[in-house]
């Protein structure tokens, strides 16, 4: 396990939980009318019921900014980090930051508000809904430390959502690889898109070549699989299995919040 890794998490197996903001000033589906207050008060609702329910880590993430970006304007970057900020005095958990899909951003949203860890794509190439995909781990890895942010740990997703690899090595090759190349302090699997579980098989195969990296499943966990994922992985990120009727665009339900804890309370024995 990774020495950023364990200072976040600790050596128990993380679940972190997903604070999904609502969508910021600029992107298609944003509020106008609730505007930035609307964003925030939604927000700290989602944590608050995520942290009375017990979770290990929350993460902020812009997944209502459709569609997505590359290159996220800075009005949402900046925005995003206004709303952490207004909710810092309320988080009691360790947290972290993923503006979508921008591996620069997140590290400055991250360094801004003081988050312990940032998920994104960092490597690979990959044919996606947003046209090609090509992040550079070395610039953004660089950028973390040139602001000052070395203990920021960064957690690799290697199997892009909405995207298809073309870089044709098997998972595990890709995971294996992308460790020694470009050092990350976790690795991710995810499915097809979110909400849609990773198989059980990939997170297998990948944490079978990485017996000293963590390994977590990043997207589709659910109450059913959260004790077999657990047996396999090293943690898990968690958000749509947590709304009102398991739907992600939908307030997180403190009832199903508390649920899922309590099932991974009884995973982790």
């Amino acid at each position: 396990m990774t020495e950023k890794f364990r200072r976040v998490f600790g050596d128990r197996k993380p679940v972190i939980a997903m604070v999904h903001l609502g969508a910021l000033p600029g992107s298609p589906l944003h509020d106008a009318e609730g505007g930035v207050e609307g964003i925030i008060t939604a927000a700290r609702k989602d944590l608050l019921a995520l942290q009375a329910a017990g979770f290990d880590a929350v993460m902020f993430g812009n997944e209502n900014d459709r569609p997505y970006e590359f290159k996220v304007d800075t009005a949402s970057s900046a925005t995003m980090a206004y709303v952490i900020g207004r909710l810092r005095s309320d988080i009691t958990v360790p947290f972290g930051v993923n503006v979508l899909w921008d591996p620069q951003s997140s590290i400055a949203v991250a360094a801004a508000t003081g988050a312990a860890f940032v998920r994104e794509i960092f490597t690979g190439t990959y044919a996606s809904d947003m046209g090609p995909w090509t992040p550079d781990a070395g610039a953004a890895m660089r950028y973390r430390d040139r602001l000052g942010r070395h203990d920021l740990a960064l957690l690799y997703n290697v199997s892009a959502e909405f995207a298809y690899s073309l870089d044709q090595r098997p998972l595990p090759d890709r995971a294996r690889s992308a460790v020694f190349s470009s050092i990350p302090d976790a690795i991710l699997v995810s499915g097809a898109i979110t909400g849609e579980a990773a198989a059980l098989s990939d997170l297998e195969a990948v944490k079978r070549v990485l017996p000293a990296t963590p390994v977590l499943a990043n997207t589709g966990v659910k109450h059913a699989t959260v004790a077999d994922v657990l047996k396999v992985a090293d943690g898990c990120i968690v958000g749509s299995s947590l709304k009102v009727d398991g739907n992600t665009w939908n307030a997180v339900d403190p009832d199903r919040a508390a649920e899922f804890m309590r099932l991974v309370r009884e995973a982790r024995g």
